[in-house]
């Protein structure tokens, strides 16, 4: 018999499209093209523009990380 899917599963669904698009989203960001445009010698700071661009690549995919795993860890409020 199958299984009837409920608000759980689409929240699940959507959790997981969100997660897979961030991944693909930070893999395109790390892709080698688009790491050349920040090449060579820009310094800004006193720090390498490239090394910038992948730290602030990496702040951001964890925040989104942190914000999608809350989503799935709070509890939903059911309507009394």
């Amino acid at each position: 018999m199958p299984r009837e899917s409920g608000p759980d599963d689409t929240r699940l669904g959507r959790t997981a499209s969100l997660s897979l698009a961030l991944f693909l989203f930070a893999a395109l960001l790390m892709f080698p093209p688009l790491l050349k445009l920040f090449e060579g010698d820009g310094v800004l700071f006193g720090i390498p523009t490239l090394y910038l661009f992948l730290f602030g690549v990496w702040i951001i995919v964890i925040g989104a990380v942190y914000l999608i795993a809350e989503r799935v860890a709070r509890p939903r409020r059911r309507p009394n």
